[in-house]
């Protein structure tokens, strides 16, 4: 099976969101949450994470979190991929709460595809509990939640927004991604704790993130459809003339996240950094990178 074809046929089964000139969204991708370890390439964006969020949460923004928000490749135990970030799962909680949380899978966290284990863990995982080792009750984590491998945002106009993680076009991380995890697991997360490179790492790779995006963008152009993705980690804005691929970037570049919203009709890429100010106090600042319409 092709990789036009594999993005077709989520296309085709895909969930649908309907939008409007009203609608508030947020698209940020591979978080690649861990368990604290040097490894844990979340924890150094943190703070410039939770600020966002918290912004997005106040301004009633629906957050979709467009895959490998928790790395499953490397941690076999989601509970303390939890409990090291219990935090940040209770701002998650906040958004599924209030019914603005939709949540997209990816090849490092393909396990949220199985119902039961979504249902044993997404579900049913009190955040208090392993925080404190399972020595008091905790508030549940996304009661009644359910996953995605895409979703097709409906505009008013008729037209659909594909939102996918992006591995479907990347045979290395979708065919074989048991084995490319049994790589990271065993093999290269050890070394990349004294800082080896992971060979088979696909954003590492400028090769194969090329390919990945010119396979993104064939989609776009055979279908005149736009679509949002992650997986490669590089941010993409396409210029009017240009088939309509856009990428949210990640969670997880060096000092700063990126992040997609669409907001009155406007679809815009933002950077949120960490910055000093004059008297030397830092503060995170929200940047426009590009908009346009939707």
């Amino acid at each position: 099976m092709s990789a036009y074809t594999r993005v077709q046929k989520i296309f085709m089964s895909a969930g649908e969101l309907p939008i409007n000139r009203n609608s508030k969204l947020v698209m940020i991708s591979d978080c690649h949450r861990g368990i604290g370890s040097a490894a844990d390439n979340f924890a150094k964006n943190k703070n410039i994470y939770h600020a966002a969020l918290n912004h997005y949460f106040r301004e009633g923004f629906t957050y979709i979190e467009l895959g490998d928000g928790d790395d499953l490749w490397e941690n076999r135990h989601f509970h303390m991929i939890v409990h090291h970030h219990k935090d940040t799962f209770e701002l998650l909680s906040k958004f599924h709460n209030s019914g603005r949380l939709y949540m997209i899978y990816g090849n490092h966290d393909m396990y949220k595809k199985s119902p039961a284990w979504v249902q044993r863990n997404l579900e049913g995982s009190p955040v208090g509990g392993y925080a404190n080792d399972g020595a008091t009750p905790g508030i549940m984590l996304f009661p009644g939640i359910k996953t995605y491998d895409g979703l097709v945002l409906l505009h008013p106009s008729g037209r659909k927004i594909l939102l996918i993680h992006g591995h479907q076009a990347d045979f290395f991380n979708y065919r074989l991604w048991r084995f490319a995890r049994f790589l990271v697991r065993y093999l290269w997360r050890p070394l990349e704790l004294i800082g080896v490179q992971n060979p088979f790492d696909t954003p590492s790779r400028p090769g194969r993130r090329n390919v990945v995006e010119k396979q993104l963008i064939n989609w776009c152009r055979r279908e005149n459809t736009m679509l949002i993705a992650g997986h490669t980690h590089r941010p993409a804005f396409p210029r009017p003339e240009e088939p309509p691929y856009y990428n949210d970037g990640s969670a997880v570049s060096r000092h700063h996240i990126t992040c997609i919203e669409i907001e009155n009709d406007c679809i815009t890429l933002v950077k949120w950094s960490l910055q000093p100010r004059r008297d030397g106090v830092l503060y995170v600042r929200r940047d426009v990178l590009d908009c346009g319409p939707v």
